[in-house]
């Protein structure tokens, strides 16, 4: 859940999408990273959580902000569709303090992507 969240909460800080914040939880879903644009950061901490289940929806969401932020849009289409497509969702928190289906989310992740939105954070990490 609060993976999730602090991905909302990043996107949406930054625009649309937001981050799903991590540290309330006890784990490193990569929220602050993603809220600070380190996005290699981010991707290093979702990836070397160990409390969190490969599966887990707010792990897979904010995984793929990393890596489409990072210009990675096949792996994070994978993410996203994985959050989406769960049989299982779980209602995360926003970095907006609103609480959101996991796989509403991820279709609103994989929207974005379809739409470039991620295109624009690419470009700015490359400055």
């Amino acid at each position: 859940m609060a993976i999730i969240t602090s991905v909302a909460l990043a996107l949406l800080a930054q625009g649309p999408v937001e981050a799903v914040p991590g540290p309330q939880a006890g784990y490193d879903v990569g929220y602050e990273e993603l809220v600070a644009n380190d996005n290699r950061a981010a991707r290093q901490a979702i990836e070397n959580c160990e409390e969190l289940a490969a599966a887990d929806p707010a792990r897979l969401i904010n995984h793929g902000i990393a890596l489409a932020r990072m210009g990675d849009y096949d792996a994070a289409r994978t993410e996203f569709e994985a959050a989406a497509g769960a049989r299982d969702s779980v209602e995360l928190e926003t970095a907006a303090g609103d609480w959101v289906d996991s796989r509403r989310l991820a279709r609103k992740a994989l929207a974005m992507l379809d739409k470039g939105e991620f295109a624009r954070y690419y470009a700015l990490s490359l400055r």
